[in-house]
Protein backbone atom coordinates (compact mmCIF):
# COMPACT_ATOMS: atom_id res chain seq x y z
CA UNK A 1 0.00 0.00 0.00
CA UNK A 2 1.38 3.43 -0.97
CA UNK A 3 -0.06 6.68 0.31
CA UNK A 4 1.22 10.19 -0.33
CA UNK A 5 1.92 11.78 3.03
CA UNK A 6 4.08 14.36 4.71
CA UNK A 7 5.17 13.32 8.20
CA UNK A 8 6.59 15.65 10.82
CA UNK A 9 9.14 13.63 12.79
CA UNK A 10 10.33 14.58 16.29
CA UNK A 11 13.33 13.01 18.05
CA UNK A 12 14.57 13.66 21.61
CA UNK A 13 15.67 10.27 22.96
CA UNK A 14 19.14 11.37 24.08
CA UNK A 15 21.00 14.64 23.52
CA UNK A 16 19.87 15.67 20.05
CA UNK A 17 16.72 17.79 19.70
CA UNK A 18 15.61 17.10 16.15
CA UNK A 19 12.68 17.64 13.81
CA UNK A 20 12.19 16.84 10.14
CA UNK A 21 9.55 16.68 7.44
CA UNK A 22 9.61 13.50 5.36
CA UNK A 23 7.45 12.77 2.33
CA UNK A 24 6.24 9.23 1.58
CA UNK A 25 8.77 7.70 3.95
CA UNK A 26 11.71 8.35 1.61
CA UNK A 27 12.08 12.01 0.66
CA UNK A 28 13.56 14.39 3.23
CA UNK A 29 12.11 17.88 2.87
CA UNK A 30 13.85 19.25 5.95
CA UNK A 31 16.17 18.02 8.68
CA UNK A 32 16.98 20.16 11.74
CA UNK A 33 19.17 19.07 14.66
CA UNK A 34 20.14 21.03 17.77
CA UNK A 35 23.08 19.14 19.22
CA UNK A 36 24.36 19.23 22.81
CA UNK A 37 27.74 17.56 22.19
CA UNK A 38 29.88 20.52 23.26
CA UNK A 39 27.95 21.00 26.49
CA UNK A 40 28.19 17.35 27.54
CA UNK A 41 31.84 17.10 26.49
CA UNK A 42 33.03 18.63 29.77
CA UNK A 43 31.35 15.76 31.66
CA UNK A 44 32.68 13.02 29.40
CA UNK A 45 29.16 11.82 28.58
CA UNK A 46 25.50 12.78 28.43
CA UNK A 47 24.04 14.19 31.65
CA UNK A 48 20.32 13.26 31.50
CA UNK A 49 19.03 16.25 33.49
CA UNK A 50 20.90 18.72 31.30
CA UNK A 51 19.76 16.95 28.14
CA UNK A 52 16.10 17.16 29.20
CA UNK A 53 16.40 20.85 30.03
CA UNK A 54 17.94 21.67 26.66
CA UNK A 55 15.26 19.71 24.84
CA UNK A 56 12.63 21.79 26.62
CA UNK A 57 14.38 25.01 25.61
CA UNK A 58 14.98 24.05 21.99
CA UNK A 59 12.16 21.84 20.77
CA UNK A 60 9.68 24.54 19.76
CA UNK A 61 12.12 26.47 17.59
CA UNK A 62 13.56 23.26 16.08
CA UNK A 63 10.10 22.12 14.99
CA UNK A 64 9.23 25.54 13.58
CA UNK A 65 12.46 25.62 11.58
CA UNK A 66 11.83 22.13 10.21
CA UNK A 67 8.43 23.23 8.96
CA UNK A 68 9.83 26.46 7.54
CA UNK A 69 12.71 24.71 5.77
CA UNK A 70 10.24 22.29 4.21
CA UNK A 71 7.98 25.13 3.08
CA UNK A 72 5.14 23.63 5.12
CA UNK A 73 2.56 24.75 7.59
CA UNK A 74 0.63 22.46 9.90
CA UNK A 75 -2.14 22.22 7.31
CA UNK A 76 0.35 20.54 4.97
CA UNK A 77 1.33 17.87 7.50
CA UNK A 78 -0.61 14.60 7.48
CA UNK A 79 0.68 13.12 10.76
CA UNK A 80 3.11 13.72 13.61
CA UNK A 81 5.60 10.96 14.46
CA UNK A 82 7.62 10.97 17.67
CA UNK A 83 10.21 8.75 19.31
CA UNK A 84 8.58 7.37 22.45
CA UNK A 85 10.97 4.51 23.32
CA UNK A 86 13.64 3.57 24.25
CA UNK A 87 15.94 6.29 25.60
CA UNK A 88 16.53 8.66 28.49
CA UNK A 89 13.13 8.94 30.09
CA UNK A 90 13.27 12.68 30.79
CA UNK A 91 14.48 13.42 27.28
CA UNK A 92 11.80 11.23 25.71
CA UNK A 93 9.06 12.89 27.75
CA UNK A 94 9.89 16.29 26.27
CA UNK A 95 9.43 15.08 22.70
CA UNK A 96 6.40 12.93 23.46
CA UNK A 97 4.54 15.66 25.33
CA UNK A 98 5.34 18.28 22.71
CA UNK A 99 4.13 15.96 19.94
CA UNK A 100 0.96 15.15 21.88
CA UNK A 101 0.23 18.84 22.26
CA UNK A 102 0.76 19.43 18.55
CA UNK A 103 -1.42 16.49 17.57
CA UNK A 104 -4.22 17.66 19.87
CA UNK A 105 -4.08 21.29 18.76
CA UNK A 106 -3.82 20.53 15.02
CA UNK A 107 -6.07 17.47 14.91
CA UNK A 108 -3.32 15.42 13.25
CA UNK A 109 -2.79 11.69 13.89
CA UNK A 110 -0.03 10.86 16.40
CA UNK A 111 2.35 8.06 15.41
CA UNK A 112 4.55 6.40 18.08
CA UNK A 113 7.98 5.39 16.75
CA UNK A 114 10.47 3.00 18.34
CA UNK A 115 13.99 4.46 18.26
CA UNK A 116 15.68 1.35 16.89
CA UNK A 117 13.05 0.91 14.19
CA UNK A 118 13.77 4.44 13.04
CA UNK A 119 17.52 3.74 12.91
CA UNK A 120 16.80 0.89 10.52
CA UNK A 121 14.53 3.21 8.52
CA UNK A 122 17.49 5.57 8.04
CA UNK A 123 18.48 3.16 5.29
CA UNK A 124 15.27 3.91 3.39
CA UNK A 125 16.48 7.51 3.12
CA UNK A 126 19.85 6.42 1.71
CA UNK A 127 18.53 3.57 -0.46
CA UNK A 128 15.13 4.42 -1.97
CA UNK A 129 14.75 0.94 -3.48
CA UNK A 130 15.39 -0.98 -0.24
CA UNK A 131 12.43 -3.02 0.96
CA UNK A 132 12.00 -5.72 3.61
CA UNK A 133 12.60 -8.54 4.25
CA UNK A 134 16.26 -8.27 5.25
CA UNK A 135 18.63 -8.89 8.14
CA UNK A 136 19.68 -5.87 10.22
CA UNK A 137 22.57 -5.29 12.59
CA UNK A 138 21.66 -2.43 14.92
CA UNK A 139 24.65 -1.15 16.88
CA UNK A 140 24.67 1.93 19.09
CA UNK A 141 25.69 3.17 22.51
CA UNK A 142 22.85 1.30 24.16
CA UNK A 143 22.01 -1.57 21.80
CA UNK A 144 23.59 -4.40 19.83
CA UNK A 145 20.98 -6.52 18.04
CA UNK A 146 20.70 -8.80 15.04
CA UNK A 147 17.15 -8.42 13.76
CA UNK A 148 15.09 -10.10 11.09
CA UNK A 149 13.07 -7.33 9.50
CA UNK A 150 10.09 -9.21 8.08
CA UNK A 151 8.14 -6.14 7.01
CA UNK A 152 8.20 -2.41 7.64
CA UNK A 153 6.54 -2.94 11.02
CA UNK A 154 7.39 -6.56 11.91
CA UNK A 155 10.69 -7.33 13.63
CA UNK A 156 12.21 -10.39 15.28
CA UNK A 157 15.34 -10.27 17.44
CA UNK A 158 17.56 -13.30 16.75
CA UNK A 159 20.74 -12.05 18.43
CA UNK A 160 21.48 -9.51 21.14
CA UNK A 161 24.11 -8.48 23.64
CA UNK A 162 23.96 -10.17 27.02
CA UNK A 163 25.71 -7.30 28.80
CA UNK A 164 27.22 -4.13 27.33
CA UNK A 165 26.44 -2.65 23.93
CA UNK A 166 29.22 -2.33 21.36
CA UNK A 167 28.97 1.45 21.31
CA UNK A 168 29.18 1.67 25.08
CA UNK A 169 32.32 -0.47 25.05
CA UNK A 170 33.94 1.73 22.44
CA UNK A 171 33.04 4.88 24.36
CA UNK A 172 34.29 3.59 27.72
CA UNK A 173 37.49 2.18 26.25
CA UNK A 174 38.13 5.52 24.55
CA UNK A 175 37.62 7.33 27.84
CA UNK A 176 40.05 4.97 29.59
CA UNK A 177 42.61 5.76 26.86
CA UNK A 178 42.17 9.49 27.42
CA UNK A 179 40.32 10.06 24.14
CA UNK A 180 37.90 13.02 24.41
CA UNK A 181 34.10 12.73 24.14
CA UNK A 182 32.44 11.56 21.94
CA UNK A 183 34.78 8.64 22.49
CA UNK A 184 33.74 6.13 19.85
CA UNK A 185 33.85 8.63 17.01
CA UNK A 186 37.18 10.15 18.08
CA UNK A 187 38.74 6.74 18.72
CA UNK A 188 37.80 5.68 15.19
CA UNK A 189 39.68 8.68 13.78
CA UNK A 190 42.67 8.28 16.11
CA UNK A 191 43.04 4.56 15.39
CA UNK A 192 43.04 5.01 11.61
CA UNK A 193 46.85 4.89 11.53
CA UNK A 194 47.22 2.29 14.29
CA UNK A 195 48.23 -1.37 14.05
CA UNK A 196 45.17 -3.59 14.61
CA UNK A 197 47.45 -6.56 15.41
CA UNK A 198 49.46 -4.81 18.12
CA UNK A 199 47.32 -6.11 20.99
CA UNK A 200 45.42 -9.36 21.39
CA UNK A 201 41.86 -9.39 22.70
CA UNK A 202 39.52 -12.32 23.41
CA UNK A 203 36.48 -13.14 21.29
CA UNK A 204 33.73 -13.70 23.88
CA UNK A 205 30.99 -16.18 23.03
CA UNK A 206 27.70 -17.03 24.69
CA UNK A 207 27.17 -20.73 25.34
CA UNK A 208 23.99 -22.03 23.75
CA UNK A 209 23.31 -18.74 21.94
CA UNK A 210 25.69 -18.49 18.98
CA UNK A 211 24.18 -15.26 17.65
CA UNK A 212 24.29 -13.36 20.96
CA UNK A 213 27.09 -10.96 21.91
CA UNK A 214 29.04 -10.34 25.09
CA UNK A 215 31.26 -7.27 25.26
CA UNK A 216 31.93 -6.81 28.99
CA UNK A 217 35.02 -9.05 28.83
CA UNK A 218 36.49 -6.96 26.04
CA UNK A 219 35.93 -3.80 28.04
CA UNK A 220 37.59 -5.32 31.11
CA UNK A 221 40.50 -6.56 29.01
CA UNK A 222 41.37 -3.15 27.57
CA UNK A 223 41.11 -1.49 31.00
CA UNK A 224 43.48 -4.13 32.43
CA UNK A 225 46.00 -3.45 29.66
CA UNK A 226 45.91 0.27 30.44
CA UNK A 227 46.21 -0.27 34.22
CA UNK A 228 49.06 -2.78 33.89
CA UNK A 229 51.02 -0.43 31.66
CA UNK A 230 50.48 2.41 34.13
CA UNK A 231 51.70 0.32 37.05
CA UNK A 232 54.87 -0.61 35.14
CA UNK A 233 55.48 2.94 33.95
CA UNK A 234 55.06 1.90 30.33
CA UNK A 235 53.68 4.11 27.59
CA UNK A 236 50.82 2.84 25.49
CA UNK A 237 50.49 3.70 21.84
CA UNK A 238 46.84 4.79 21.86
CA UNK A 239 46.50 4.48 18.08
CA UNK A 240 47.66 0.84 18.18
CA UNK A 241 45.56 -0.04 21.22
CA UNK A 242 42.53 1.68 19.74
CA UNK A 243 42.95 -0.03 16.37
CA UNK A 244 43.33 -3.44 18.03
CA UNK A 245 40.31 -2.89 20.25
CA UNK A 246 38.07 -1.68 17.43
CA UNK A 247 39.15 -4.67 15.35
CA UNK A 248 38.14 -7.02 18.18
CA UNK A 249 34.71 -5.40 18.60
CA UNK A 250 34.10 -5.42 14.84
CA UNK A 251 35.17 -9.06 14.60
CA UNK A 252 32.55 -10.02 17.20
CA UNK A 253 29.85 -8.09 15.35
CA UNK A 254 30.65 -9.30 11.86
CA UNK A 255 31.22 -12.95 12.82
CA UNK A 256 27.78 -13.28 14.39
CA UNK A 257 26.12 -11.28 11.62
CA UNK A 258 27.59 -13.46 8.88
CA UNK A 259 26.56 -16.59 10.79
CA UNK A 260 23.04 -15.18 11.16
CA UNK A 261 22.87 -14.42 7.43
CA UNK A 262 23.84 -17.95 6.51
CA UNK A 263 21.47 -19.49 9.07
CA UNK A 264 18.49 -17.44 7.86
CA UNK A 265 19.31 -17.64 4.15
CA UNK A 266 19.13 -13.89 3.76
CA UNK A 267 20.37 -12.07 0.68
CA UNK A 268 20.17 -8.51 2.04
CA UNK A 269 22.05 -7.14 5.06
CA UNK A 270 21.46 -3.73 6.61
CA UNK A 271 23.41 -1.97 9.35
CA UNK A 272 22.05 0.85 11.47
CA UNK A 273 22.68 2.90 14.60
CA UNK A 274 25.44 5.25 15.67
CA UNK A 275 28.18 2.62 15.43
CA UNK A 276 27.25 1.99 11.79
CA UNK A 277 29.35 5.10 11.11
CA UNK A 278 32.49 3.30 12.32
CA UNK A 279 34.91 3.13 9.41
CA UNK A 280 36.33 -0.28 10.32
CA UNK A 281 32.89 -1.87 10.62
CA UNK A 282 31.79 -0.44 7.27
CA UNK A 283 34.98 -1.52 5.53
CA UNK A 284 34.93 -5.04 6.98
CA UNK A 285 31.28 -5.62 6.12
CA UNK A 286 31.83 -4.42 2.57
CA UNK A 287 34.62 -6.95 2.20
CA UNK A 288 32.70 -9.85 3.76
CA UNK A 289 29.51 -9.19 1.83
CA UNK A 290 31.43 -9.10 -1.45
CA UNK A 291 33.01 -12.44 -0.60
CA UNK A 292 29.73 -14.08 0.43
CA UNK A 293 27.59 -12.46 -2.29
CA UNK A 294 25.29 -10.61 0.15
CA UNK A 295 23.77 -7.25 -0.71
CA UNK A 296 24.88 -4.69 1.86
CA UNK A 297 22.99 -1.50 2.69
CA UNK A 298 24.52 1.14 4.94
CA UNK A 299 23.02 4.48 5.90
CA UNK A 300 24.78 7.62 4.71
CA UNK A 301 26.94 9.00 7.50
CA UNK A 302 24.52 11.90 8.02
CA UNK A 303 21.76 9.42 8.96
CA UNK A 304 23.82 7.18 11.29
CA UNK A 305 23.38 9.33 14.39
CA UNK A 306 20.13 10.38 16.00
CA UNK A 307 17.96 12.49 13.72
CA UNK A 308 14.28 13.11 13.06
CA UNK A 309 14.26 12.26 9.36
CA UNK A 310 14.55 8.58 10.24
CA UNK A 311 11.63 9.05 12.67
CA UNK A 312 9.54 10.56 9.89
CA UNK A 313 10.46 7.68 7.60
CA UNK A 314 9.51 4.94 10.04
CA UNK A 315 6.50 6.96 11.13
CA UNK A 316 5.13 6.71 7.59
CA UNK A 317 5.25 2.92 7.68
CA UNK A 318 3.86 2.72 11.21
CA UNK A 319 0.96 4.87 10.05
CA UNK A 320 0.29 2.57 7.09
CA UNK A 321 0.36 -0.37 9.51
CA UNK A 322 -2.32 1.26 11.66
CA UNK A 323 -0.01 1.87 14.60
CA UNK A 324 -1.41 5.13 15.98
CA UNK A 325 -1.31 6.56 19.49
CA UNK A 326 -3.95 8.21 21.63
CA UNK A 327 -3.65 11.23 23.87
CA UNK A 328 -2.35 9.09 26.75
CA UNK A 329 0.84 8.04 24.92
CA UNK A 330 3.71 7.86 27.39
CA UNK A 331 7.48 7.63 27.08
CA UNK A 332 9.12 4.27 27.81
CA UNK A 333 12.79 4.05 28.80
CA UNK A 334 13.28 0.42 27.75
CA UNK A 335 11.26 -1.48 25.14
CA UNK A 336 12.11 -4.24 22.66
CA UNK A 337 12.02 -3.43 18.96
CA UNK A 338 9.55 -6.26 18.44
CA UNK A 339 7.00 -4.58 20.74
CA UNK A 340 4.48 -1.94 19.67
CA UNK A 341 2.81 0.86 21.58
CA UNK A 342 -0.27 -0.57 23.28
CA UNK A 343 -2.67 1.90 24.90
Amino acid sequence: MVMQMKILGIESSCDETAAAVVEDGRIVLSDVISTQVEEHKIYGGVVPEIASRRHTENISQVVEKALSDAGCGYDDIDAIAVTYAPGLIGALLVGVNFAKGLAFSTGKPLVPVHHLRSHIAANYLSHPDLEPPFLALVVSGGHSHIIQVKSYAEFEIIGRTRDDAAGECLDKAARAMGVPYPGGKNLDSLAANGNPDAYHFPHPRVDGAPLDFSFSGLKTSVINIIHNASQKGETIDVADLGASYIAAVVNCLTTNLMNAAEMTGTEKIVIAGGVSANSVLRRELQKLCRQKKFQLFMPSLRWCGDNAAMVGSQGYYEYLSGNLAKENLNAIASLGIDKICVL
